[in-house]
This record gives C-alpha cells, structure tokens and sequence, in this order.
C-alpha cells in the first residue's frame, strides 16, 4: 500500500515588524485537510508540522532555514514508488537577484524562514534541488505555497498559461504591469534610501516579467493543455519528476494574508482546501480554475499551476 508523507509550514513571524497573521492557522487547517479529508496518517512518522509557535522554539520544529531544509529531506528521501507526498509554505516569499540571468525580471523567487535575517532566504534554485531533484521519479508530490512572489517558488519546468478560457484578461495584465512601474516611481518621490530602491528595482522587475511575458507568449511552446517551458538555465525539465505545484500568486504578485469566518489564513490556503471539500475529485485544472473563481471576487493575485513535466492536466488530483 501507498505511503502518505507531508511535511507543513506556517510562519507568522511572531513579533517582528513583518508578522503574519493566518499563517499558522494555514497549517493546521491543511493538517485537517490532510487527514480529515485525504486519508493522511497525522503520526510523526507519516507527518512533519513546523511553526514558530512558542513551544516549539529549540526543537526540530520551529522553521529554521537549517530545520525546515532536514525537514524537506526526509519528505523527499526513502521513498517507495507510487509514494504519495505533500509540501505546503505558508509566510513570507520574497525574491533576489538573479545571477543566471533566466529570469526576465532579473530575480528569483524566495521563501523566508524563521530566521531569515540571519541565516537569508531560500532561493527557487535551492528549494528546486533539495525538493525535486533527489525524488524517486515513481513517487508524486504535490507542493502548495501561500506566499508572495511564489510562481516559480521550486523552479518546476512547465508552467500553465492563461488562454482565452482560462482565465486572465490581457487588459487586466497591462494594467498590471502599468500598475507596477507606478508603484516603483511613486515609493522612490518619497525620498532616497537603500530600501527603498531596493524595492523600486523589485518592482520594476516584475513590470518586466509582465511586458516580457506579452512579448514572448506568442512564440511560447504551448501545447494543447496549455503548458509552456520555463526554460531555466538548469534544464529541470530532463529530471523527469511526478511534482504538482499550486501557488498563490505569480512571479511578481503578493498574497494575501487576510481574516475568512473570523479567523485569520491565507487566501490562496483557504481556497484550496474549500474547493477541494466542495468537489474532492477534481482534475488539477479544474482545481485551478475553480481556486481562481474563488479568489477573484475578493483578491488581485492570480494562483498558478506548474509541474515536472508536460502532462496530462485534466488528471484526476492524487492526493
């Protein structure tokens, strides 16, 4: 029999400046998911919760970039094929510069542990080779990040775009894009400093992602599901790996940290989990396509698709 394994994090970030609200709420509200809904041993051996609650300080638990990198290792190691794992990020994403020059906007994606002033962010080429290349190719995982800037979070090769029926309006985008180079020119009229143009070059980065992704997305292999390459300079896409990746929010947009019911979560998180408890046997684009219905009466970010390789996206979700 099959072998459920998850590892799950949420990080609020407990009273630095830059603390969350819904973040650890999202773990155990996926842990309920997991288990209530989806068959998944809650027992130490079949699942890893991390959070920087309180009690957690000092043990193997609290989300630590060292922590959270052991943890990924044994989610992904000792594996058997036809395995089934899970990985979930819910906190901060953010994103660095680019040295590869892969990227159109010049940055990568980044996820921010407990102590990323300190130790720094996990970077998408990090995540890429600690998460997917040391995988049994026989095993599937399916990893969900509610953070920003999350797109290309574990730089998986292929990518759904957006068609006509799918899902995002091209008025929409190059608003989006206009929207951004604004932003960057009204946060530096404010008065010069370091941070501030840091900030400027980020968003100005992902104004470029957008104007490039018109430019390009002509020219683009896609095929008939709507899957186009990523075209990183690793070539990921030899690996070969059975990885499903929903995310929040694109390259170059944030995700929402917001309160549903009274309680504060993730929008993307609780999205998820809603439209998979509306409709437990749905297609990974349907899934998509329905996480996207949910959110866009209330929220700007768009929820991504990517995965390991150019497959079948009309599959039933194996969870």
């Amino acid at each position: 029999m099959a072998r459920k394994k998850a590892l799950i994090i949420g990080i609020n970030y407990f009273g630095a400046e830059n603390e969350l609200n819904g973040c650890v709420n999202d773990s155990e509200n996926i842990r309920n998911f997991l288990v209530e809904e989806r068959g998944f041993s809650p027992s130490d051996r079949d699942m890893v919760m991390m959070s920087d609650i309180p009690e957690n300080e000092g043990t193997p638990f609290f989300p630590t970039g060292a922590n959270i990198m052991a943890a990924i290792n044994w989610l992904v190691t000792r594996n058997q094929p036809g395995d089934i794992l899970w990985l979930s990020y819910s906190g901060h994403g953010g994103q660095v510069r680019n040295d590869d020059q892969d990227r159109p906007s010049g940055f990568d994606d980044t996820i921010c542990p407990i102590d990323f002033r300190e130790s720094g962010q996990i970077t998408s080429e990090i995540l890429h080779r600690a998460i997917i290349s040391p995988m049994n190719p026989e095993c599937r995982l399916t990893i969900l990040f509610d953070c920003c800037h999350s797109g290309s979070a574990c730089e998986l090769p292929y990518v759904f775009r957006p068609d006509e029926d799918g899902n995002v309006n091209l008025v929409d985008t190059i608003k989006q894009g206009v929207g951004l180079i604004r932003a960057a020119g009204e946060l530096l009229e404010g008065g010069f400093s370091v941070s501030k143009v840091d900030d400027a070059k980020m968003l100005l980065g992902g104004a470029t992602d957008f104007f490039n992704g018109l430019h390009h997305r002509r020219d683009e292999d896609v095929d008939e599901d709507g899957l186009a390459p990523e075209n990183f300079e690793e070539h990921w896409e030899t690996e070969g790996k059975d990885v499903w990746m929903f995310s929040g929010c694109a390259d170059n947009q944030t995700s929402a940290d917001t309160s549903i019911a009274g309680a504060p979560t993730g929008a993307m998180s609780w999205a998820f989990v809603r439209t998979l408890k509306e409709n437990p046997e749905q297609s990974y684009i349907n899934i998509l396509q329905n996480t996207r219905e949910e959110l866009m009466q209330n929220y700007s970010q768009i929820p991504q698709l990517s995965c390991g390789g150019r497959y079948d996206l009309d599959q039933t979700l194996a969870l």
